[in-house]
This record gives C-alpha cells, structure tokens and sequence, in this order.
C-alpha cells in the first residue's frame, strides 16, 4: 500500500538543520505514526512522502513555507523586565508562555538586556530548511473512527 491521504503511516525519521546538526530523531525510540493529510506533522514533509509504501528510504528537503513558516519580525519584541516576576535567573533560550489577544503563546528567550527581554513567539524551527532522512516502516488505511478525530489511535497513537 503507498501512502495518500488518510492512510496512517508509522515511520522512523532523523531531523538535521542546514548545518547538518541533529535537532530530533525517532531512531532508538518509538517511530512516529501519524494520519496523512490530516496535519498531524509538516505539510513538505506529508507531501514527500505520498506515494512511497514500506521500507522505502528518502531523504527530504522542506523549505520555511512548508515547514515552520518564515520568521516574523512582528513576533520579535522587548518586554519589561517586571514582567518576569518570581523568575530570578532569566537565561536566552528559556520559553515561557505569552498571552496574546489570540490566546497564550509559547515564546523563546533570545536576548536579556538590564531594562528588558527579548522574546521570539516564533516557532524555533522559523526561517530554516529541515532535512529528513526517512525510513517507511508501515502504511495502512485509517479506520472510520481515526479519520473522523484526525488522530491515529492504538499503538504510536491517541489513546481515548
């Protein structure tokens, strides 16, 4: 069977930047399972991998548009320091949640200056080229019920 949308697909996949440097992988751990077409991972990614069936191997390139999105500066912004009460050692790289007119937000810690911090509401994967190198282990049609929640279910998937 190939993967198409609203196939669930189990696979094994190594993440790298543009550097070639390992931000996340599924290799000595569960694979990861999920419903294609149904926006469970990236869209490049879901892309790539129609058509392919078990045991396939590739390696994929997503650019920012079908990945993370590009970097918006408007999401980029000082905030007082008063803001960060009862947090004594504010360090670049702790993420705290924002609330936001849309609901809360998870935002990065990419500066600390004496009169403020700057924080990114970017995703942390914004603006960069994601390569995936990727093994196929299993494809297989979806049930009724995992196509209505746009969720796997069962093993690698939501357990209700």
């Amino acid at each position: 069977m190939q993967i198409a949308e609203n196939t669930v697909v189990s696979m094994h996949y190594t993440l790298t930047d543009e550097q070639g440097e390992t931000l996340d992988s599924s290799i000595g751990q569960d694979p990861l399972v999920f419903l294609s077409g149904a926006q469970n991972i990236i869209d490049g990614l879901d892309k790539a991998l129609q058509g392919k069936k078990s045991g396939e191997k590739l390696t994929v390139a997503v650019s920012p548009e079908e990945g993370y999105g590009e970097i918006h500066q408007e999401l980029i912004q000082k905030v007082p320091r008063e803001n960060f009460q009862g947090v004594d050692d504010i360090q670049v790289g702790m993420q705290f949640m924002a609330q936001t007119p849309d609901g809360q937000q998870p935002v990065t810690v990419i500066e600390v200056e004496e009169d403020g911090v700057m924080l990114d509401g970017n995703h942390p994967l914004a603006g960069k080229m994601l390569n995936f190198d990727v093994e196929v282990l299993e494809v297989r049609e979806a049930s009724a019920e995992e196509l209505e929640h746009g969720h796997v279910h069962g093993e690698g998937g939501h357990q209700h």
